[in-house]
């Protein structure tokens, strides 16, 4: 099931196009890597996705439905979203479980299984043995940690994420890499990825979409390859 793509889409910030041409189609249970040098504008095109942001020219798509035809369900990280200020006034636990309340009626109580949800997510994060620290006590990386898990705890249909492993150690990024995989493999997820760390996430994950640069300046997009070959952009 197609869940979201791009055709011939052009943004820019002033007057100056940073992203151009932009094609591409996001299948239903797809682990994709987004990849390109520093600057490459690989979060403006997660934001043109997600609708976020009006493209200048061309036509988006988000399928509004999942493949059960219930209302898409998005978590999105952005690279800014742990930037909580140290007075945040929530501890990881309340953080996190406030996810679920996307998934209970307006003024309903959460349940048992919104407890055991929030669990799971932390413990996949390995936050759960500091579930009741404060926010702003957090390392950077830490709190990119918990809003991984507080997305996850939605139990989204797609998953967009903007370099979600910076300031993870190498076993670490390995095990995040695993677990995105069983999110798309094993419950049917869409996992988009930004990453700087191709070679090390290339067994994991189905396609590439790349962004290169233009021989006029800008940058083009996007250019998908399978993981069954190698990792070179075409023009």
């Amino acid at each position: 099931m197609l869940i979201a793509s791009m055709q011939q889409v052009e943004f820019g910030y002033a007057d100056i196009p940073c992203i151009q041409d932009a094609q591409l189609d996001i299948q239903s249970g797809e682990f994709v890597a987004v990849i390109g040098p520093n600057g490459a504008a690989k979060s403006t095109l997660l934001k043109l996705m997600l609708g976020l942001i009006v493209p200048w020219k061309g036509q988006l798509f988000l399928s509004q439905t999942n493949s059960r035809g219930e209302k898409l369900r998005v978590g999105y990280v952005s690279q800014q979203i742990a930037g909580f200020n140290s007075g945040f006034p929530s501890n990881i636990w309340e953080f996190v479980r406030s996810g679920r309340f996307s998934r209970v009626p307006l003024f309903s109580k959460l349940r048992k299984e919104d407890e055991d949800v929030t669990e799971t997510a932390l413990r996949q994060l390995g936050m759960w043995e500091l579930r009741k620290r404060r926010i702003g006590d957090l390392s950077g990386g830490q709190k990119q940690r918990i809003c991984i898990a507080r997305a996850l705890a939605q139990e989204p249909d797609l998953l967009v994420l903007d370099e979600p492993t910076t300031g993870m150690d190498d076993e670490s990024r390995i095990g995040f890499y695993e677990l995105m995989h069983d999110q798309a493999k094993t419950l049917g997820r869409t996992v988009v990825m930004v990453t700087h760390n191709l070679e090390e996430v290339s067994p994991y994950i189905d396609r590439v979409i790349a962004l290169e640069r233009k021989e006029e300046g800008g940058w083009k997009c996007c250019t998908t390859t399978s993981c069954n070959g190698h990792f070179v952009p075409v023009g």
